[in-house]
């Protein structure tokens, strides 16, 4: 029987998208068999190229391998799981592996993809297992014709997308937790306690795995490698601020949420405390009729009252009596 390989979106070599940027020129889409003949040609200085991996397609790897000398470090992120952010040199190669959420997500907690890049003098790798927003993104605004004169500058343009999409998530949450406040005010207390648990872990989690990442990139540009240049410094360390902005949001709004949930939790007390004390004084003013009813309800001889004619009333008004001064000690004013 024939097996057909599923390439998932790729070309046998695992490709997904491949350019080529000349400096002043829009980026041209190339494949595979282009890639050993462009890097053994240094006739085109200030020319890249950028290669896009699938993971799902067992392909990449091996043409990784076979055709591109990449660092280990870089090989060895393929595999590695959803963890903290990576900026590192390594032969000279900046490996770096962020994340982002998926290019399908619905704003869930799980929704978090991995990309790993390799970024050389003339070449950029990127290599990941499902799509992911920023990525997608910056390809969309390369076939918008945008053109970029280095690696670095590619870089930057990406960590700007995926701070972009920190952003938008953040501004939904807010959006939400705005939603859950004007109910909070409103005494709506029981719908949305499940809600902001949801909405705190998610943040949490992506400030966890995001937070390293301007701090890897200062690291970086206190000592760039000698083939970063002034401009392209400069454009890192724009997305470094727009990053730690959009990460100092986030802490912002994950202390808005718990402040949220602890003015949830004060209100669910006080209504559990109030519940509690209207039972209790149900309990207190029911307690002379339950007490005189079972005294009286003994079918035993010498009965108080058992012969006298207006006894039931003189039970009655006794009663009323005490269950008058039991109320007034239970809602008496009191005082702090």
């Amino acid at each position: 029987m024939r097996i057909i390989e599923n390439t998932y979106g790729s070309d046998e070599d695992g490709l997904i998208w491949g350019y080529r940027f000349t400096p002043g020129q829009p980026a041209e889409a190339i494949g595979t068999d282009a890639v050993a003949a462009f890097l053994a040609d240094d006739r085109a200085p200030g020319s890249f190229l950028w290669l896009h991996f699938a993971l799902s397609n067992q392909g990449s790897e091996r043409f990784l391998r076979r055709v591109l000398s990449l660092p280990d470090a870089f090989h060895d992120s393929l595999r590695s799981e959803v963890g903290a952010t990576r900026l590192e040199l390594d032969d000279g190669a900046l490996v770096a592996v962020i994340h982002d959420v998926l290019f399908d997500s619905s704003f869930d907690a799980s929704d978090v993809g991995t990309t790993s890049l390799c970024i050389g003098p003339r070449l950029v790798v990127s290599a990941r297992l499902r799509p992911l927003r920023s990525v997608d993104r910056l390809r969309a605004d390369i076939r918008a014709g945008q053109s970029f004169r280095s690696p670095v500058e590619l870089l930057a343009h990406l960590l700007r997308d995926q701070a972009k999409v920190l952003g938008d998530i953040l501004r939904t949450t807010t959006a939400r937790v705005d939603q859950i406040e004007d109910r909070l005010l409103a005494s709506q207390v029981s719908t949305d306690r499940k809600a902001l648990g949801a909405l705190r872990r998610t943040l949490v989690r992506l400030q966890r795995l995001l937070a390293p990442e301007p701090t890897a990139l200062f690291r970086l540009l206190n000592r760039p490698p000698s083939w970063i240049s002034a401009e392209d410094v400069v454009d890192l360390r724009q997305a470094a601020e727009e990053f730690s902005a959009a990460i100092s949001d986030s802490a912002a709004l994950v202390e808005r949420v718990k402040l949220i949930q602890e003015e949830l939790a004060a209100l669910v007390n006080e209504q559990t405390s109030r519940t509690l004390f209207v039972l209790t004084v149900v309990t207190v003013l029911a307690l002379p009729v339950n007490l005189v009813a079972g005294l009286f309800g003994m079918n035993v001889g010498g009965v108080p009252l058992g012969a006298s004619a207006h006894g039931f009333a003189t039970v009655v008004t006794i009663l009323v009596l005490l269950t008058a001064v039991l109320a007034w000690f239970s809602f008496r004013p009191r005082g702090d």
